[in-house]
C-alpha cells in the first residue's frame, strides 16, 4: 500500500462506522449499506484531487455517501431479496410487508450522537420504527429527514448534497416528516425497567411453545413480521393462529441467546449448533408490541 493511499485511510477510518450507519439509515440493509461505503471510499480516493476543501472532509463524504445510497435505490430489483418459503402452511397473514429487505443493526457498530438540533434521539433514529418508515419515504426525502433531522447537516448544506435549494429541502423536509409520523404510528416507546424480566418471560414461553405465555406479555396491537417474508400478523388472533401452526412443529434444541440490535431488545436464535435467526423485540412499557423475526441472520 502507497504512503498517500495509507495516509488517505487513516484520514476516512475515522468516519467509516458513522457512515455505514448513515447508509443503513436510507438503505435499510446493511449488505447494501457496506457494499455504499464501500463505493464511496474508493470515489473519494478517485476524487481527492478535486476535493476543494470549500466543505470539511466529513461532509464531503457525507455527500459522495448520500448519493451512492440514492443511486443504489433507483437499481431495479435491488430492493427484493428472494422471499423464503416455510415448511410448513402458514396462516393467511394480516397483510404482506413492503419492506422485506429490512435487516438487523447490531447495538455495537452504532456510532455517533446527534446534534443538540437533531429532531430524533440516537435510540430512535435506529429503532426498527424509524428504519421501516424510512424505507417506505421517496429516496431524496429519507434522505434529506436523515441528514437535516439526525446528523443536524444545514439546509444549505443538504441542499448542496442532494443538488437542489434550501426552499426546495424546506418541502421535501415537511413531506418527510409528516410521512414518517404516519408510518411510524407511534411506535419506539423506551422500554421499562422491566425490560430484563420481560424479555426473560418471553424467552422462556417461546422455547416451551407456552402459546398462552407468550400472548400475555403482547399488547392487544401487536404485530410479527419475518424480513424476508412478507407475511406479517396484526393483533393477537392472527398472531396466535401463526405460532400455533409453528409451535405445533416438534423442534429439538432450539435456544435463544439474548443480545441487542437497533437499540432495543433481541435474541439470537438456533436450533442445536444451526443459526435460526435473529428476533428483535419493540416493547411499549410492560408488555412487546412487535416481534420481528429476521430469518436469515447467522
Amino acid at each position: 500500500m502507497g504512503t498517500d493511499e495509507q495516509a488517505f485511510r487513516e484520514l476516512t477510518d475515522t468516519y467509516r462506522h458513522e457512515l455505514h450507519l448513515h447508509c443503513y439509515r436510507i438503505l435499510g440493509s446493511l449488505t447494501d449499506a457496506e457494499d455504499a461505503v464501500q463505493e464511496t471510499l474508493l470515489a473519494a480516493w478517485k476524487g481527492l484531487d478535486g476535493f476543494e476543501g470549500r466543505s470539511s472532509l466529513r461532509t464531503w463524504l457525507y455527500r459522495i455517501a448520500t448519493n451512492r445510497c440514492l443511486n443504489l435505490l433507483r437499481t431495479a430489483g435491488r430492493r427484493r431479496p428472494p422471499e423464503p418459503v416455510p415448511p410448513f402452511d402458514p396462516p393467511e397473514p394480516s397483510r404482506r410487508g413492503e419492506v422485506t429487505w429490512l435487516q438487523p443493526y447490531p447495538d455495537e457498530l452504532a456510532a455517533g450522537e446527534p446534534g443538540p438540533e437533531a429532531r430524533y434521539s440516537t435510540r430512535e433514529a435506529v429503532e426498527l420504527a424509524f428504519i421501516t418508515g424510512l424505507q417506505l419515504l421517496p429516496p431524496r426525502q429519507a434522505a434529506a429527514l436523515v441528514l437535516r433531522d439526525v446528523l443536524c447537516f444545514s439546509a444549505a448544506e443538504v441542499a448542496s448534497m442532494l443538488g437542489t435549494t434550501e426552499t426546495a429541502v424546506k418541502g421535501i423536509l415537511q413531506r418527510a416528516r409528516a410521512s414518517l409520523d404516519k408510518h411510524r404510528d407511534g411506535a419506539g416507546h423506551r422500554p421499562s425497567p422491566q425490560e430484563r424480566e420481560l424479555t426473560k418471560r418471553f424467552a422462556d414461553a417461546f422455547t416451551a411453545s407456552d402459546l398462552d405465555g407468550v400472548l400475555s406479555l403482547l399488547t392487544d396491537d401487536a404485530w410479527l413480521a419475518m424480513p424476508p417474508a412478507p407475511h406479517e400478523y396484526h393483533g393477537l388472533e392472527a398472531i396466535a393462529g401463526f405460532l400455533r401452526v409453528t409451535m405445533a412443529i416438534p423442534v429439538q434444541g432450539f435456544t435463544m441467546t439474548p443480545t441487542r440490535a437497533n437499540n432495543q431488545p433481541a435474541f439470537l436464535c438456533r436450533h442445536g449448533e444451526t443459526p435460526a435467526g435473529l428476533m428483535v423485540l419493540t416493547l411499549d412499557g410492560d408488555r412487546i408490541r412487535a416481534i420481528t423475526r429476521f430469518l436469515d441472520q447467522k
